[in-house]
């Protein structure tokens, strides 16, 4: 069973408690929680990305970057709460461009965390 963030206060403590990546193609919020699975939340707004068929496609395309990064984020020894938002470029390429992108995050997120297990461990 996949989990996703849908009550409005869900997406605004990862906002104002997470870190923010920014990237060509999406900005994604992250914040760890206490489940035993990560959980997605994905904005395609009106302003960025304009006419619902767009930003539909747009929320396509960051849910299948997400289940395309798996293995990665199973690597991850922590849980996170994701919160992907599509940003009007992304609707110029093909699933690689946004799926690449989210995987640099991932692995972002992975070596903060192994700094901070170091750290830790000292």
């Amino acid at each position: 069973m996949r989990n996703y963030l849908r009550d409005p206060s869900e997406f605004q403590r990862v906002y104002k408690n997470g870190k923010r990546y920014d990237g060509k193609f999406i900005t994604v919020f992250v914040i760890r929680n206490q489940g035993l699975s990560h959980r997605l939340g994905v904005t395609a707004s009106k302003k960025a990305i304009g006419k619902a068929v767009s930003r539909n496609r747009a929320k396509r395309l960051l849910r299948e970057s997400f289940r395309s990064n798996e293995v990665p984020l199973r690597s991850l020894s922590q849980s996170y709460d994701w919160v992907m938002n599509a940003r009007a470029t992304v609707l110029t390429v093909k699933l690689n461009g946004p799926a690449q992108e989210f995987a640099l995050i991932v692995e972002k997120v992975g070596n903060l965390e192994q700094t901070l297990l170091d750290s830790e461990r000292q």
